[in-house]
């Protein structure tokens, strides 16, 4: 099967940066979009950012000039570049793709298990 690992979730102070990695694993044939969720507590799970494989990219209006996503296709990796953070930025992060399986040929929907960021002095 195919699996996301996400890391790079952490605390960081308002005004600071971190850098999320989200790496597909397994039985992949090809990757089409990539994004990044978020859920904080008691709100709805919200797209942040993603990027087609012809490296496209769309953003939430509250992160458009802070976050930058970007992909490696040969490592089969997705990244959200978070500058200028924010309290309100705080959440679980979720990465999200859809992978062609191997050995199918057909695509699946894949979520990583979550990252917790942390914004706050």
């Amino acid at each position: 099967q195919v699996q996301l690992v996400e890391s790079g979730g952490g605390l960081v102070q308002p005004g600071g940066s971190l850098r999320l990695s989200c790496a597909a694993s397994g039985s992949i044939f090809s990757i089409n979009a990539m994004g990044w969720y978020r859920q904080a507590p008691g709100k709805q799970r919200e797209l942040v950012a993603a990027i087609t494989s012809g490296a496209s990219t769309n953003y939430v209006d509250s992160v458009k000039g802070r976050f930058t996503i970007s992909r490696d296709n040969a490592r089969n990796t997705v990244y959200l570049q978070m500058s200028s953070l924010k309290p309100e930025d705080t959440s679980v992060y979720y990465c999200n793709a859809n992978i062609v399986v191997g050995e199918t040929r057909r695509p699946l929907e894949v979520w990583g298990q979550g990252t917790l960021v942390t914004v706050s002095s």
